[in-house]
């Protein structure tokens, strides 16, 4: 596997430099458009709508369009929003594991210790083992502010992304709110049914049925000489730098616990009186916002 970016988790002031992987790949074969009658590639171009023109890459921008009005969006203009300019995964809080709803699980990237000593990685895997919490981390990756998910998967410390909270839609079915009526003997004999299907389940025993019998379609076409001989080139992705070692863990860790209790103490004196104050999730440098919160509900 090849690293697609380098940077450090950070939470209080333990630094765990790492290497960032594609946990996953797709496995469709990939397919382009030909002319029918003489297997010429069809290509698509980027042509104006006013003047007619093809356009060069190095002419297009990105625009909004809200229906009424077009508001182009140039390069410079990208380059003054915040970018990926930190090379940092801020961890936001450590939730339990079961709070973070399935659904908003998206992208998911194996992380590998960048650092003479993995010890500093080592011990947040097995903290989160331990105490069976998931961590909430902010990064910015490709021009785009990320939230996402730090949970353990075997040795390997996994980093999912996951969706924004108003990103996930709200089921809303009429049908759902009918009163159903469901007899004992009913959920019994599903439950029975439901039983008699009862497995552990394997991935491995699943395969795409679709795709395999597709690649061994193209390979007995090959094989009876039905095709065309052509060149294909392929992109590279260049490796990035960045990362850091970790100078201190143990000292790291005593100020970041110090830091904690001080911020929650000072929290907690300045709290009118009779009303909490602040969580200990809620201790340390990174913010969170309040739409976080209801993704966390969701489960």
């Amino acid at each position: 596997m090849r690293s697609i970016w380098k940077g450090a988790l950070t939470f209080g002031l333990v630094n765990v430099p790492v290497k960032v992987y594609s946990a996953t790949e797709d496995h469709d074969v990939s397919l382009h458009q030909v002319h029918n009658k003489d297997g010429g590639r069809i290509r698509y171009q980027r042509v104006c709508e006013i003047d007619g023109e093809v356009v060069p890459y190095s002419d297009i921008d990105r625009a909004y369009d809200d229906g009424q009005q077009t508001v182009i969006l140039t390069k410079d203009d990208f380059d003054a929003l915040p970018a990926e300019k930190s090379r940092e995964i801020d961890v936001v809080e450590f939730v339990p594991s079961d709070q973070v709803d399935p659904l908003l699980f998206d992208k998911a990237y194996y992380l590998e210790p960048d650092s003479a000593s993995p010890k500093a990685y080592v011990l947040l895997r097995r903290t989160l083992e331990q105490t069976d919490r998931t961590a909430i981390v902010r990064f910015s990756l490709r021009q785009k502010t990320r939230l996402a998910a730090l949970r353990v998967r075997g040795d390997v410390l996994v980093l999912q992304t996951l969706l924004w909270s108003d990103e996930v839609r709200e089921a809303a079915f009429p049908s759902l709110e009918e009163d159903v009526k469901i007899s004992g003997k009913e959920l019994e004999l599903s439950a029975a049914l439901v039983d008699s299907f009862a497995s552990d389940f394997d991935p491995a025993e699943f395969t795409d049925d679709y795709q395999e019998e597709l690649r061994t379609l193209i390979k007995a076409k090959i094989e009876q000489g039905d095709a065309i001989d052509t060149a294909e080139t392929f992109g590279t992705e260049d490796e990035e730098d960045g990362g850091g070692e970790v100078i201190d863990l143990m000292e790291a860790l005593r100020a970041s616990v110090e830091r904690s209790r001080a911020e929650r103490s000072e929290k907690k004196d300045a709290a009118p009186s009779g009303k909490a104050s602040g969580s200990a999730a809620s201790s340390g440098p990174a913010k969170k916002k309040t739409p976080r919160k209801k993704a966390a509900k969701a489960s």
